[in-house]
This record gives C-alpha cells, sequence and structure tokens, in this order.
C-alpha cells in the first residue's frame, strides 16, 4: 500500500512500557510497509543528551535502525521534549533529521510539517522559554554539565510546566488561528501538520480563498495517533494499545 505516516507525541518512558510496545509492533508492522514515517517531536519524554543513559530506549533506537535499513525513510523533527537530539542518536537509528518548519513534497503537493509549539503564541511565557533553550549557547553549557545534573534540571523544569498548563488553562496553550494562518501562506501551503497541543483533529478553513487544512496529531499516553496520508487522502486514525 502506497502511504506516508506521520506520528508525534509519544513521550516514551520507562514508567509506560505499554506504549513502548505498541510503538515497536507499529515499526515492525504498519511501519515497515510505508513509503516514509515521520516523527514529529516529542519521541520521548525527555532526551537530554545523546550520552543519555537510558538503557530503556535502547531497544527503541535499535528498532528504529532496523527500519531504516531495512529501506523505510524516517524524518525526525525535535519537539520540545526531544530538541537535544544529536549526531549520535541519528547514527544510531538512521533518522534523518528536519527543520522546525519543514516544507515537504507529500504525492505531489507541498505540505508544512512542524512540531507545533511555535504556533502557539499565546503563552508568551513558554515561548520566552522555547527561545532561550533552542539559543545555540544554553545549549552547549547545558550539555556541558554532567548528566545527573542535567536530569534534575529537567525533572524540576516539568514539574514546573505542568503545574503551568493547569494553571493557563486551554486557550493559552491552544494554537493561535492567526499565527497558523500566517505561516501557511509564508511557506504557500494549503495543508499543515503538526502534533504537541494534544488534540487530535482536522481543521477546514478558509485561506486566501481557497481551502486549506490543519490536520492535528495526538499524543500516545493511553493510545497511539496515526496519520496516513496517500496520494489521494489523509486519515487520522487512533491505534489501541491491546
Amino acid at each position: 500500500m502506497t502511504e506516508t505516516l506521520f506520528i508525534s507525541d509519544l513521550h516514551l518512558d520507562k514508567d509506560r512500557p505499554d506504549i513502548q510496545a505498541l510503538f515497536h509492533r507499529f515499526l515492525e508492522d504498519r511501519a515497515a510497509g510505508a513509503d516514509a514515517l515521520y516523527i514529529l517531536g516529542d519521541l520521548f519524554e525527555f532526551w537530554i543528551g545523546d550520552d543519555d543513559p537510558q538503557q530503556e530506549h535502547a531497544a527503541t533506537l535499535n528498532a528504529l535502525k532496523t527500519l531504516t535499513e531495512q529501506g523505510t525513510p524516517i524524518y525526525f523533527l525535535p519537539g520540545n521534549r526531544d530538541f537535544l537530539v544529536g549526531p549520535e542518536f541519528l547514527e544510531r537509528t538512521g533518522c534523518r533529521l528536519l527543520e522546525d518548519h519543514q516544507l515537504i513534497d507529500l504525492y505531489g503537493r507541498p505540505v508544512l510539517v512542524m512540531h507545533g509549539d511555535t504556533l502557539c503564541t499565546d503563552d508568551v511565557a513558554y515561548q520566552e522559554l522555547r527561545q532561550m533553550m533552542r539559543n545555540p549557547q544554553w545549549q552547549e553549557q547545558f550539555l556541558a554539565q554532567p548528566y545527573e545534573a542535567r536530569l534534575q534540571q529537567v525533572l524540576s523544569l516539568r514539574k514546573q510546566s505542568t503545574e503551568a498548563i493547569a494553571a493557563k488553562g486551554e486557550i493559552i496553550t491552544d494554537v493561535n488561528q492567526q499565527t497558523v494562518r500566517d505561516v501557511m501562506t509564508e511557506y504557500g501551503v494549503a495543508e499543515l501538520i503538526h502534533g504537541h497541543t494534544h488534540r487530535p483533529a482536522v481543521h477546514h478553513f478558509e485561506l486566501q480563498g481557497r481551502q486549506a487544512t490543519r490536520y492535528v496529531l495526538g499524543d500516545w499516553y493511553e493510545q497511539g495517533s496515526l496519520l496516513s496520508c496517500t496520494p489521494q487522502e489523509c486519515q487520522l486514525t487512533p491505534l489501541p494499545v491491546n
């Protein structure tokens, strides 16, 4: 079957082995026959450098490598949890790194893919934090610290983030529709695919006199979320754990 697959927000973690097992089955079965697989960020709950000793991720890296060696290209676009993936990760998996905003050719039509956090412009505090963490100087200083020191900082930030999201409400943490329109206009596309918000949906709207579509991938906390695109159509569907 001719199809290209898109996933995001798996948040793989040792405390959720069922989701890791679901992902591995997905790679072995559905993804093995695909034209390409796009992972649009937050594959891991956190990734704080390629020297990350989390042994539970070894099987996932090997599974990704197996798929790429079998001939299925995997494109990885970093999210807000795993933007520190580096050359060693790419070497171990065979994944190809994408830019934050990446224009792709999807069966002859231009489509914009991204993680989606840059669309949440109403969340000013988050955007300021993102800008700081994406600064090369900040990343160099952070990665120079011992792993344990980095881990403690990330766990503290994760706790603060959870509390902040609960306090902000859904409108602040969702995308800004004008930002969506602006970025799609900038890249000249009528289709956008992203994750991050954990609000799976297909949004249709008019953009500069033509029909536009925004596909939002879901998270993998309780089940999988998959966007499958063929030359004819794209379908957003869940992947049950069992």
